[in-house]
């Protein structure tokens, strides 16, 4: 096991909740990850990340694959401006290489943000801490357990 996955696992146990992550394959896009997955593409609970200009630091917005994180509003709700995270910054901050970036199991715990079209869902899937692996997870326990806050930051 991976330490990204491994630290994933960590997270979600010391939450109190029995969830193993699922092995499903390369997947690129979060539609790739629905189809594996089997689940519509807005049960995707992709992880963003933004640099704020500020702060110097990695921001994460956990948003639905069927939405789009909007510049503008993101910025806003974060209260300063927003540039592209780099690899690094994602991998020094976090942990995770870009296209493994889970909301949960950070080496540094980021802002965060939750875009509420999640909550409308019974079952979320994310990102475990590689690109092959995901966690189903009730929306409200992953807001939760990413210590995201509820924001409208999507176009």
């Amino acid at each position: 096991m991976s330490k990204s996955l491994a630290r994933v696992t960590r997270a979600l146990k010391d939450a109190g909740l029995e969830i193993t992550p699922v092995e499903i394959g390369n997947a690129t896009t979060a539609q790739m990850a629905a189809d594996l997955v089997g689940c519509d593409i807005a049960q995707i609970a992709k992880s963003i990340m933004f640099r704020g200009e500020a702060s110097g630091t990695a921001i994460l917005f956990v948003t639905s694959g069927a939405n789009r994180v909007d510049d503008a509003r993101a910025s806003a709700v974060a209260g300063e401006a927003l540039g592209k995270a780099d690899a690094a910054l994602i991998r020094s901050q976090t942990g995770f290489a870009i296209g493994g970036v889970s909301p949960v199991g950070h080496l540094t715990h980021p802002r965060a943000f939750f875009d509420p079209h999640l909550l409308t869902f019974e079952q979320v899937w994310a990102a475990a801490g590689t690109p092959r692996h995901l966690f189903g997870i009730a929306p409200r326990h992953l807001m939760e357990i990413a210590g995201a806050q509820e924001a409208d930051f999507t176009a």
